[in-house]
C-alpha cells in the first residue's frame, strides 16, 4: 500500500475544484483558514484520475455559509462541459467513518491561501463507500484497490473498528462490509503482481 499517495491535480476537474475553493475564499471573505476535509468522488478522482463527478462533498472544520449559486464550469478533457458545485446535503455521519478519519486526511495545497484543503486517506474513501455501496461506490473501491491505494486486509479491519460509532442499522452495512472485502479481494487478484 502507497504511504504517500500522489495526486492528480492536472485534470479538468481538479482545476475546476482549485476554482470553487477560490471562490468561496472570495465569497467568505476568508481573513483566517478554513480547514476543507474532502471525501466522495472528487476525492476518489484526485487520486485515482479515474472518476468523473462534480458535486463535491466536503466537511468544514468551522461552520460555514455555502453559497447555493458557487459553481464553476469545466470542460472535461472529453470535451464535455460540466458544472463543479459544492453538494450542501453532504453529511459524514451519513457514512461509515473511522472516528479517526479527519486526523488520517491528507492535506493538498491547491494554492488557495485561507483554504486548507485535507483529503480523505484513500481507505478511509474507500470504508466511506460501505453504507451506501451503489454501483458507483463499488467502482470507487475498486479503483481504490486496483491502483494499490488500499486493501482488502486494511478496508476490513478499518470498518470493522468503525462499526461502533454508526448511526443506523448494522444488519445491511455488515453486508455491505462482507460485500465490499469480497470486491477488493476480487480486484487484488486480478492485479498483476
Amino acid at each position: 500500500m502507497s504511504t504517500s499517495p500522489v495526486f492528480h491535480t492536472d485534470t479538468a476537474l481538479a482545476q475546476g475544484l482549485r476554482e470553487l475553493l477560490k471562490q468561496l475564499q472570495e465569497r467568505l471573505s476568508l481573513r483566517s483558514p478554513l480547514h476543507v476535509y474532502l471525501a466522495g468522488g472528487m476525492a476518489v478522482h484526485l487520486y485515482t484520475a479515474h472518476r468523473v463527478t462534480t458535486d463535491v462533498d466536503a466537511e468544514f472544520g468551522s461552520r460555514v455559509f455555502i453559497p447555493s449559486d458557487l459553481i464553476v464550469e469545466v470542460t472535461l478533457e472529453d470535451g464535455t462541459r460540466e458544472t463543479v458545485y459544492f453538494d450542501t446535503n453532504y453529511n459524514s455521519s451519513f457514512a461509515l467513518m473511522h472516528e479517526d478519519y479527519l486526523e488520517d486526511a491528507i492535506a493538498l495545497d491547491l494554492g488557495v491561501e485561507q483554504i486548507k484543503l485535507h483529503v480523505l486517506s484513500p481507505l478511509d474513501l474507500a470504508v466511506s463507500k460501505i453504507a451506501r455501496f451503489a454501483d458507483n461506490d463499488k467502482e470507487d473501491i475498486a479503483e481504490l484497490v486496483r491502483q494499490g491505494l488500499t486493501t482488502a486486509d486494511d478496508i476490513e479491519q478499518r470498518a470493522t473498528s468503525a462499526l461502533g460509532g454508526y448511526v443506523g442499522g448494522l444488519a445491511m452495512l455488515r453486508l455491505n462490509l462482507r460485500d465490499a472485502v469480497a470486491l477488493a479481494r476480487q480486484v487484488e487478484a486480478e492485479r498483476p503482481h
